[in-house]
């Protein structure tokens, strides 16, 4: 039996899949099939097949069809729903609206980055600044966060008296962290706030900061275990995530642009 994607099957549920053909298409001959005198769109069911594909279904009769009879389906339940009345439901009228609106966005969106695609020059200048980011040294570290910083001193206290970092640790607000002895594993500085990245770029090999170190969380203790050479992965391997990335920062920046020149009141 042919299943349909999650994805077009959430798409069903908005409003572009429920509309049922126009008089324009009704002129033109392109109707899919009439559900108790209400005709459905050819143009849905190439949406929707459109759908299908993009997630490497294949354009085949049977897909089709199966199509026809999950969009005839819908209809049925779509005129059910009407019969009931839900569709003068406040609600239901919402979420029908926030529906719409993702069809909208997300046509835009695909339009938008097809116009500004993101050049090959563009994303090796991202993987460059991520190799300067991430540095030449991997860091094995510990660490203990605690919400105030005399707690924090009072750790590097009982360090100094000889107690465990790992038995210390168990006071460590950081869920991650605080059942592993506070252990973060090997990861650059980059990975971490900037005062706590600094922190541990000026650390010795075995030695624990002796100053508690402020960030926006709280007040850490850091332990740097050992570290060894950083080697970056391939530029080929992450190309692909880095476009999206820059892609994303590229709409981002559109509707800030958007926003700010928007008159809202």
């Amino acid at each position: 039996m042919l299943k349909l994607s999650k994805l077009a099957g959430a798409l069903l549920l908005g409003a572009l899949i429920s509309l049922p053909a126009t008089a324009a298409d009704k002129a033109k001959g392109n109707t899919l099939a009439t559900v108790n005198g209400v005709a459905i769109s050819q143009t849905v069911a190439d949406a929707f097949l459109s759908e299908q594909e993009a997630q490497g279904a294949a354009d085949t009769p049977q897909l089709k069809n199966a199509i026809r009879e999950e969009l005839i389906r819908r209809e049925l339940l779509v005129q059910q729903a009407k019969k009931m009345g839900l569709d003068k439901n406040p609600e239901v009228a919402a979420q029908a609206d926030l529906a719409r609106q993702a069809i909208y966005i997300r046509a835009f969106v695909q339009d938008y980055v097809k116009k500004h695609p993101i050049s090959d020059e563009q994303v090796k200048a991202a993987y460059d600044r991520l190799k300067a980011q991430m540095g030449t040294t991997e860091y094995k570290l510990r660490h203990i966060l605690v919400d105030k910083e005399e707690d924090a001193k009072l750790i590097i206290v009982n360090l100094k008296k000889g107690q465990k970092f790992e038995e210390l640790a168990t006071q460590s607000k950081d869920p991650g962290s605080r059942e592993k002895g506070g252990d973060l594993g090997w990861t650059s500085t980059a990975s971490f706030v900037k005062p706590f990245g600094d922190a541990v770029a000026g650390m010795t090999k075995g030695k624990y900061s002796e100053t508690p170190v402020k960030t926006d969380f709280g007040y850490h203790v850091i332990l740097l275990e050992d570290t060894r050479p950083l080697t970056p992965p391939p530029f080929d391997q992450i190309k692909q995530q880095l476009a999206q990335r820059l892609q994303q920062e590229q709409i981002q920046k559109l509707v800030n642009e958007l926003r700010a020149k928007a008159k809202v009141d």
